[in-house]
């Protein structure tokens, strides 16, 4: 499987409440602190990564409202994880990376061995 999560620093619930009025997604909701803004996809291993556009897209259109609420690009993170059982293998869409890239946001990927 893949955990897709899109990060955004809050810092305050007030901000973290602007933010999923803005984005008009719910965030998942895993603790009180609302000092991270967490959105996430899941997919199975026979889906496309689809995520980039998933993400960009909620962000893009909004970046100069995010930034009215003080969240700069580098506040903005994507990160994958992926549980894998025989090998860790990843290709991505190469218009999917170059939007990516031009959009000034980092990208990190974990890659976790289930357990057996």
């Amino acid at each position: 499987m893949k955990f897709h999560n899109l990060y955004i620093t809050t810092n305050t619930f007030e901000i973290y409440q602007k933010v999923t009025s803005l984005l008009n997604v719910i965030p998942v909701a895993e603790t009180n602190d609302f000092s991270l803004w967490t959105y996430q996809v899941v997919e199975n291993e026979d889906v496309d990564d689809y995520f980039v556009n998933v993400f960009l897209d909620l962000i893009e259109p909004n970046f100069e409202r995010l930034k009215i609420l003080g969240v700069e690009k580098d506040d903005i993170l994507i990160w994958q994880f992926y549980k894998y059982d025989q090998q860790c293998s990843m290709s991505f869409n190469p218009q999917e990376m170059k939007r990516f890239g031009e959009s000034g946001i980092s990208f990190n990927v974990d890659c976790i061995r289930k357990d057996k």
